[in-house]
This record gives C-alpha cells, sequence and structure tokens, in this order.
C-alpha cells in the first residue's frame, strides 16, 4: 500500500490556532511564515494535496482573519477545498479538534486526518493509514528520532571521555505529527483538553494509540534557528516537497487503491 494516494474524502485537520512565541516576532502569524516565499502551512497542505487529500480543515484561533485571508487569496489546485474553522483564540490542542468535530468527522466512517501547521516530511502518508489500519487503532501517530542540537560525549565506565559525536539522532522518539484519528478519538476529548497530554496518556494506556515510526527527513519550526534551517533546505531542494505527479506515477506503478 506504501505510495498510494489517500482518500480524497477522508478530511485533513490542521492544527494552526497557536500564537508561536518560541518562533519570536513576525508580521504574519505562525502558520504564515513563509519558508521560500510560501507559508509553512501551505508546505503542510501541499505534503497532503500531493498524495491525494482534497478536504482541508485548518483549526484557527490566534490571528485567524489573516488565515483566513491568505486561503481565500490562494489559487488552489482542481478538486482542493479548505474550510478554515475558529477555534478559539487560547483553545488548546484537544480543544480545538473538538470545537471542529463536525467538519473533521465528514468522511468516510468518521476518520480523518489531523497533524500541525508547522512541521514537514519526506513521509509517506499511505504507508501511516496502513499502519493505523494494521494496529486496529483508535488513533495512529508518527513518531520521530530528531538530530539532537548539541554534540554529546561519550564517556567510559571510569567517567573518563572517549569521544564526540556532533548532533548525533536522539535515542528517543517524540511525536511528529502526522496522525490518522477515528472519531472516537472525540469521546476523549474536552473543550480544556490538551490533546498531548490526557488523551494521548488515556489512549496509549488503553492500547488505541499506534506509532508509525518515520526514518526519513522531518523538521518542526519552533524557533528562529529551525526557520532559518528549513530555509537552507528549501534552497537545496527541500526534502518535504513532492508532486502530486510523482505519487500518482508510484501509485500506478503499485497498482494500489486508493486509502483513507
Amino acid at each position: 500500500m506504501a505510495n498510494a494516494l489517500l482518500n480524497p474524502e477522508t478530511p485533513v485537520g490542521i492544527l494552526c490556532g497557536g500564537r508561536g512565541l518560541r518562533l519570536g516576532a513576525h508580521d504574519a502569524p505562525k502558520p504564515l511564515v513563509p519558508i521560500g516565499g510560501r507559508p509553512v502551512l501551505g508546505h503542510v497542505i501541499d505534503i497532503y494535496a500531493a498524495q491525494g487529500a482534497r478536504r482541508f480543515v485548518l483549526l484557527g484561533g490566534h490571528r485567524v482573519d489573516e488565515v483566513r485571508a491568505w486561503v481565500a487569496g490562494e489559487q488552489w489546485p482542481q478538486g482542493v477545498s479548505v474550510q478554515v474553522v475558529d477555534t478559539g483564540e487560547d483553545t488548546p490542542t484537544g480543544g480545538r479538534v473538538l470545537a471542529a468535530a463536525e467538519s473533521l468527522t465528514g468522511g468516510p466512517g468518521g476518520r480523518f486526518h489531523l497533524t500541525y501547521a508547522d512541521g514537514v516530511a519526506d513521509l509517506d502518508l499511505a504507508a501511516v493509514v496502513a499502519r493505523h489500519e494494521q494496529a486496529g487503532a483508535v488513533m495512529t501517530v508518527t513518531v520521530v528520532r530528531p538530530e539532537l542540537n548539541f554534540g554529546v560525549a561519550d564517556l567510559d565506565a571510569g567517567g573518563m571521555v572517549t569521544g564526540f559525536r556532533e548532533k548525533p539522532v536522539a535515542e528517543f522518539s517524540v511525536n511528529g505529527g502526522f496522525m490518522v484519528c477515528e472519531s472516537a478519538v472525540l469521546d476523549e476529548l474536552g473543550p480544556d483538553s490538551v490533546l498531548e497530554r490526557g488523551p494521548f496518556e488515556r489512549l496509549a494506556a488503553a492500547g488505541q494509540l499506534a506509532g508509525a515510526p518515520h526514518a526519513g527527513f522531518w523538521a518542526c519550526m519552533d524557533t528562529p534557528k529551525d526557520l532559518a534551517v528549513l530555509e537552507a533546505r528549501w534552497a537545496e531542494g527541500a526534502p518535504w516537497h513532492r508532486t502530486a505527479e510523482s505519487v500518482v506515477s508510484s501509485a500506478v506503478s503499485l497498482d494500489a487503491a486508493p486509502v483513507s
């Protein structure tokens, strides 16, 4: 099922209502801060659209009117619809999902994709769906091992430094976004829920939260340094950028059906 196209009727929710305080002051709200001249939110939409998604629900909040204006001014690919839902100025992530529940669960079986407006990856989204279905989970989240921002010292049993490693890959996994959710996720949410805390913890304890490991490119735009790195990677060819034509070609060659 790898490289298949996503079901175009399955909505994609994008959390884009936060204030982005760690990124510092910008003329635009965080989802509209550009990488290579295009807002990071546009890059995220492009990742999904290139792989078959056509229904997008933006979970807005802080400076939502600017997000609406950007959406209205874009020329979207044929068949793509982008809805902006005002989920509240300071609503936490789980509360935003709950506020947009009607729009998010309007696809086949109530399933929806969910991600953040500030993370990009060279991810095979159909493979995440396949992992979700194989696990039979209520929710599946992509997990990644990020590169550390600093070098590490290796010590022997006597505490002597045996060498240094510059920015190694972390030994632990973190939430990389790019989630697949069944409508039952909503049962875990309240208006004040932080998705990544109580809801994740309860689903994990119940054996209903699957991980989909991703070892390829992944980056999140949290800080000015992250933005500078992403600008540099864009200039080098943007490893997260895929064209619809390349995905369709892969899907056809595999004779794969669309997945939700």
